[in-house]
């Protein structure tokens, strides 16, 4: 479903319809990658994938054509109503209690459960108390880094800015190992590239946003993990 070039990069959201992507922004294929206990630890991107200007991709989850819409949703008739909450990050972050030398916030309406931000062992909060210990600070920011939603974020002192991964403007199609193996999760937008809502109404212009592209989220356009088998 091809739309005209446009130059200014963003992402326009049809009613009950696809992501429209403006501006000649990359398309990728990223793959986690995981432990031999299945634990998420990094991503490889494993292909470029050809577009030509503008382009819009599937946000039903049932195109024959993925990433790209085919027009499936007009013929299934879905309902892609858009419930996430458009305020800022800050009125809804809340401060995780126990760490040194590291402030680290999140914000639970953004989570999609991808797991980077623990392990067999241990996770973030379970860390927070230890982060006067430097690998153990280190190992809690590159787990913070790596999560794809932004849920989690941190900042060294106390009233500082937060620290954000420079990631680059582009949207990922991301896949996910689990134990059933290999699932289509996300689209993974990164860079700052603005969101517009079917209403016209802007989401919060972020660093890291996962969009539902799956049809199933109960908090669309966000992903909230509904992809994974229960």
């Amino acid at each position: 479903m091809a739309e005209a070039n446009s130059s200014e990069k963003k992402i326009v959201i049809h009613f009950d319809g696809p992501y429209e992507v403006r501006g000649g922004i990359p398309l990728v294929r990223k793959i986690q990658v995981v432990s031999e206990f299945g634990e998420p630890l990094t991503w490889e991107k494993n292909e470029t994938i050809p577009t030509e200007g503008d382009y819009c991709l599937c946000r039903c989850g049932r195109s024959n054509e993925m990433p790209f819409c085919d027009g499936s949703h007009a013929e299934t008739d879905f309902d892609g109503t858009e419930t996430a909450d458009t305020q800022p990050i800050a009125a809804r972050q809340v401060t995780l209690p126990g760490g040194t030398k590291i402030t680290v916030r999140y914000d639970a309406s953004l989570c999609m459960e991808s797991g980077f931000c623990g392990c067999l062992k241990t996770n973030v909060p379970q860390m927070l108390p230890d982060t006067a210990d430097t690998q153990v600070r280190s190992l809690l920011i590159a787990m913070i880094e790596r999560c794809p939603s932004g849920a989690y974020t941190y900042s060294i002192e106390e009233g500082r800015p937060e620290i954000e991964p420079d990631l680059p403007q582009q949207v990922a199609v991301t896949t996910e190992i689990t134990a059933q193996g290999p699932i289509h999760s996300s689209l993974w937008v990164t860079g700052r590239i603005p969101v517009e809502r079917s209403d016209g109404k802007p989401l919060e212009t972020r660093n890291r946003v996962t969009l539902c592209s799956c049809g199933s989220s109960k908090n669309k356009p966000l992903c909230d993990g509904a992809h994974r088998p229960k």
